[in-house]
């Protein structure tokens, strides 16, 4: 049996541009000073990546972590703070992640009047708000910018974006 996200994905595919555009650098969020992975970084073997419940975690060639949304989202688990042997990551200095979540309505089917609640099934925070059936918006309030809704939206239509 076909799942709903399976099937809005297939329908709205040619709506797609190539696959997933490149999101921006964001960071693992237990960390006090970004600098610091480039600084403490070098000598590790990735071990955040290796616990990383949710598998998002992703290691650059500078052998620094990043946070790959498309893949899923965060869970604030702590192990990628609690694996991390070189001073880089911290379950004290855990902090929501320093991004954006935005839903493009010209992208968005819900926008356009096809129901679809693919984003809000999946928000952990129940951040994201329906203003009637067809039109949701993020309750930024309540976002922890996690990345769930990210990769479950069949057009793309959900963004990442780092706060400066």
């Amino acid at each position: 049996m076909m799942k709903k996200r399976e099937l809005f994905g297939s329908l709205v595919s040619s709506f797609k541009k190539g696959g997933q555009e490149r999101i921006e650098t964001l960071r693992p969020p237990y960390f006090e000073d970004e600098n610091s992975f480039l600084n403490n970084c070098l000598n590790c073997d990735g071990k955040c990546a290796l616990v990383c419940e949710e598998n998002i975690i992703t290691i650059l060639d500078d052998k620094t972590p990043i946070l790959d949304c498309s893949k899923g989202g965060c869970t604030y688990c702590d192990k990628c703070a609690q694996a991390c042997e070189f001073d880089v990551l911290h379950v004290e200095s855990k902090k929501d992640i320093n991004a954006k979540i935005t839903i493009d309505m010209l992208k968005c089917i819900s926008w356009h009047k096809t129901m679809c609640f693919s984003c809000k099934e999946l928000c952990l925070e129940d951040a994201i708000i329906f203003l009637g059936l067809f039109r949701p918006e993020i309750d930024m309030e309540k976002c922890t910018s996690c990345g769930f809704c990210v990769n479950v939206c069949p057009t793309e239509a959900i963004k990442v974006t780092k706060w400066q």
